[in-house]
């Protein structure tokens, strides 16, 4: 390791270990180590990080990143976690660390918590789980391995400090990120011209659930074609990682589907109707304002077994969550046929006012949390936090 994670421990020269442990929370890392340094040019940044957070400056001991999972797909990635938390374990005990920085992850980071804990590292949870939704059994955990938690939704912080946690809304950096891309109204324009209408299809970046979504989507497709003849169809390849797989599915389909792997955000802009898989990136549709129908195919049995009892909510997409009804078509945790999503996709296509609607009702949503900034306030949490902790 480099020899400033040997200084001693200063307000000033912080030394802050930070994980992240998804590709989507690296690129949330990164930006929480841009607005720190901004503040703090000589804070030294080490830990479980992936390209965005090194690029940003933090120096990685494992990058966690590409061994990310989802569900029972998590059971592929128990090796690395394991490693993760050993090597995390190893530096923590190490180094003379100010404070730890642990992004989303609950069944990775409320573990490597309990360790910061043990060594005396106050720990700041960053995107806090959604235990309002499941896992409400694990909340003394977060309540008890946490000095600080940043949280991303505006109902998220009543919700924690009713049952003790010390939460602060800061935004979510989703909007952050949103603000900051430019779209090409030119490829926008050049989508839109393919054919009328433009269906978008947003799979997922996890290989096991593009393989399950992408099917449906494309079978979704395949209906909407037969009653727009003159459809133009598109879908999102998020990393290399997922492009074989949507390859090869849509080398089955005999429906023309132009891949992009670019131009994600014109791709959602040019979208009469989204399709997409749950979780953030619903969120992101309803940022760009387009109309959605949101499915997702999880384990029939995994659901029955377990989920039904763990779930709390009577919404499962961020975008109904967030508006405590339904504001968009939801398919989820699974779907038997894709026959009413179809129907759906259809009625909501040949309604030009039934899309409004939604827009109108996604921009109610979206509006409260597009101006925040996170970053810079999850900075201010976790530099205020180093300074309380050593007086």
């Amino acid at each position: 390791m480099h020899s400033s994670l040997h200084s001693p421990r200063s307000a000033k020269h912080p030394l802050i270990f930070i994980s992240a442990a998804e590709l989507s929370a690296d690129l949330h890392g990164a930006a929480l180590i841009r607005a720190t340094l901004a503040r703090c040019p000589r804070a030294c940044f080490a830990g479980i990080a992936g390209p965005n957070m090194v690029a940003a400056g933090c120096e990685p001991v494992f990058d966690m990143s590409q061994h990310s999972a989802m569900l029972l797909g998590a059971v592929k990635a128990v090796r690395q976690a394991i490693t993760m938390l050993r090597i995390s374990d190893e530096h923590l005990r190490r180094y003379p660390f100010d404070a730890a920085v642990v992004i989303d992850s609950p069944t990775l980071h409320l573990p490597l918590a309990a360790r910061a804990q043990a060594v005396g590292v106050p720990i700041l949870y960053y995107i806090a789980p959604q235990m309002w939704a499941w896992g409400a059994y694990r909340i003394h955990k977060l309540r008890n391995r946490s000095e600080r938690v940043a949280v991303i939704l505006p109902f998220e912080e009543q919700f924690f400090r009713d049952q003790g946690v010390a939460a602060t809304y800061v935004g979510h950096p989703l909007a952050e990120r949103i603000a900051t891309t430019m779209v090409d109204e030119t490829v926008v324009q050049e989508i839109r011209t393919g054919g009328d209408p433009v269906l978008a299809l947003l799979p997922g970046s996890r290989k096991h659930v593009v393989r399950e979504v992408l099917q449906g989507q494309l079978e979704v497709a395949r209906e909407v074609a037969s009653v727009f003849p003159q459809a133009t169809f598109g879908v999102s390849v998020a990393n290399a990682q997922v492009a074989p797989v949507v390859e090869a599915l849509l080398r089955g389909t005999r429906l023309a589907v132009r891949p992009y792997a670019d131009h994600y955000a014109e791709l959602i802009r040019a979208a009469d109707l989204v399709l997409v898989a749950s979780g953030t990136t619903a969120l992101e549709v309803a940022f760009h304002q387009r109309p959605m129908i949101v499915m997702y195919n999880a384990s029939r049995l995994f659901y029955h077994l377990i989920g039904r009892w763990m779930i709390r909510t009577p919404y499962l997409s961020l975008p109904n969550i967030l508006a405590g009804r339904k504001i968009v078509p939801e398919f989820m945790p699974y779907y038997r046929s894709t026959e009413p999503i179809s129907k759906q996709a259809i009625a909501l296509l040949q309604s030009e006012h039934a899309r409004q609607r939604m827009v109108e009702d996604l921009a109610t949503i979206t509006d409260p949390i597009r101006d925040t900034r996170a970053s810079e306030r999850t900075a201010d949490l976790l530099l205020r936090m180093i300074e309380e902790t050593q007086h």
